[in-house]
């Protein structure tokens, strides 16, 4: 979605209503839809008005907008082409249920390179890629993992898309798919990974390589759902690669100030003057916004897309800003030192709030048109509504002694809220009563197997996410100076040996599953079922 009026189109019937009270804000003609300037700046504007500020939950994915910005990433080839086939699977509605309407379908896309492949005659490994909360075609091009290591493994690839984003729309359109809570109502994860093992059953049946291990790989909350995938699939995936998924960020597993926590680690670890300057700005904002005429001029000194109307809109966009810079502070730029040189400059001024206009600056550019750039994952922002809304909710807040203004959490306002989103109230004990996440160590050291849990440190994500080993083959694969994703993200010229090391150990860890996978069905063709049930496996 490029603009704010194809959001507003496909937004349920509710969220439509909400946005007619800033329509004077945001003018849109019948025929045309305005620029996506400032769609940022208008999401925040939309559900800071609607919502509390805890509903805008840190994005999950591996791969930051931002990160498409980079110059040997502008010059790429932004059509997936080439080696990759671009397919469709006629995929289930509801795979739970045995109504009329349960038997309806949809195209879902899938990806597939078999460039590299041994072949089924081999029984050469399929690394397969589950797409989580946007389209497809970003994961193809920037998810490093799969084709760095396809002619070490001589792997089919395959990348499956989450139903509801991308192409991959039930109901014939996304404005049906998103009229109401009913059809919203096939839009989970569960639903999600039984897509998933639909479409690798059938193409290892259309492969004939029925033989061929099956390794899943997924980022974020898509690492949730190839660990889920593997523990409720097991049949289907030999193992899998989960890279910083908070899965134990749910139920109050894991404390609600971990994020935030994090976030300001890592920026008082990159400057002590960094981090007391943001921590003292938030109630600068405040005392002058309440001054006359303050919010237009911290509408100025900010070059905001638009006059600011409360001071909780600068406050929570910089929020964002800094959050960021601390999930994805990749090498070799680490976005969090850039902000922290600007913020240690003289470039705009001494004070606190120029110091703080530098910081933005050094991190976003000096843009004169706007600091509040243009984004272009608004289908990422509606789909992820719904399902934070439904089952994926994460308790974030910031409770505890952080450089942020004290925002906790709070259930039952969260619940209103989405309730009056979307007429239904969220599930927030269901991930871990069907996933699991309580007593996680005892658990999957029992029934767990092959899983890879892999973090970055200063991730602020790692906070929620598996971080010892739990057994011989459920492992932590953990960086001190990683960050959101990086092992699986694409390689680059100079990277860290750290990250090196830790991508190293992973490819490891994945060849001894295969290569005992490869001997139990040797075994198995050689001595039948009889003596493989007779021994451990």
């Amino acid at each position: 979605m490029k603009d704010f009026c194809y959001i507003r189109k496909y937004l349920p019937p509710v969220l439509k209503l909400k946005t007619q009270k800033y329509s004077h804000q945001f003018p849109m003609k019948t025929s045309t839809c305005p620029s996506s300037l400032c769609l940022l700046f208008i999401f925040t504007i939309f559900f800071n008005s609607v919502t509390a500020s805890r509903f805008n939950i840190p994005r999950l994915s591996p791969i930051k907008g931002a990160i498409l910005q980079e110059p040997e990433i502008r010059s790429s080839e932004r059509n997936i082409s080439g080696d990759y086939e671009d397919l469709f699977y006629n995929q289930t509605l509801d795979h739970f249920n045995y109504r009329p309407e349960s038997y309806s379908s949809f195209q879902q896309r899938y990806v597939i390179n078999s460039k590299y492949w041994g072949g089924a005659n081999s029984s050469s490994p399929i690394f397969a890629y589950l797409g989580a909360e946007a389209p497809l075609d970003n994961d193809v091009l920037f998810i490093g993992f799969l084709p760095d290591n396809a002619v070490r493994f001589k792997a089919l690839l395959v990348y499956i898309e989450h139903r509801y984003y991308g192409k991959s729309i039930p109901f014939g359109s996304r404005e049906e798919a998103f009229k109401n809570t009913s059809t919203l109502g096939y839009f989970n994860s569960a639903q999600a990974i039984a897509d998933y093992a639909e479409i690798l059953m059938y193409v290892k049946k259309q492969y004939h390589a029925e033989d061929s291990p099956v390794i899943v790989v997924g980022g974020s909350y898509g690492g949730m759902l190839a660990s889920w995938f593997r523990l409720k699939y097991p049949h289907v995936a030999l193992g899998a690669l989960a890279s910083s998924a908070p899965i134990l960020y749910f139920d109050d597993i894991t404390p609600q100030d971990g994020y935030y926590s994090i976030v300001t680690k890592d920026f008082r670890e990159a400057s002590e003057t960094c981090y007391q300057t943001i921590r003292d700005s938030w109630s600068e904002i405040d005392k002058v916004a309440s001054q006359p005429d303050g919010l237009s001029f911290l509408s100025k000194k900010f070059k905001t897309c638009f006059p600011l109307k409360t001071a909780s809109e600068l406050k929570d966009y910089l929020l964002e800003l800094y959050s960021d810079a601390a999930q994805y502070n990749q090498p070799l730029r680490y976005p969090v030192n850039v902000i922290c040189g600007g913020i240690g400059g003289e470039a705009y001024g001494g004070d606190i709030l120029s110091k703080i206009v530098a910081g933005v600056a050094a991190y976003e550019g000096d843009h004169k048109f706007c600091y509040f750039s243009p984004n272009n994952e608004s289908e990422t922002a509606v789909g992820w509504s719904w399902q934070k809304c439904s089952e994926m909710v994460q308790p974030i807040g910031i409770v505890n002694n952080t450089m942020f203004p004290h925002d906790p959490f709070n259930q039952t306002v969260f619940n209103s809220h989405c309730n009056t989103l979307y007429g239904v109230p969220p599930r927030p004990h269901w991930v871990t009563t069907y996933y699991g996440g309580h007593n996680t160590k005892l658990i999957l050291q029992r029934f767990g197997s092959n899983i890879i849990f892999s973090n970055g440190l200063k991730d602020p994500y790692s906070s929620g996410g598996v971080l010892e080993n739990i057994s011989d083959s459920v492992v932590a694969v953990n960086t001190v100076n990683g960050s959101h994703c990086l092992d699986i993200l694409r390689k680059k010229y100079g990277d860290p040996d750290w990250l090196v090391k830790q991508r190293e150990t992973e490819v490891g860890i994945i060849e001894g599953w295969i290569a005992k996978y490869y001997a139990d069905l040797k075994e198995l063709k050689t001595y039948g079922n009889r003596n493989l049930y007779s021994r451990k496996i």
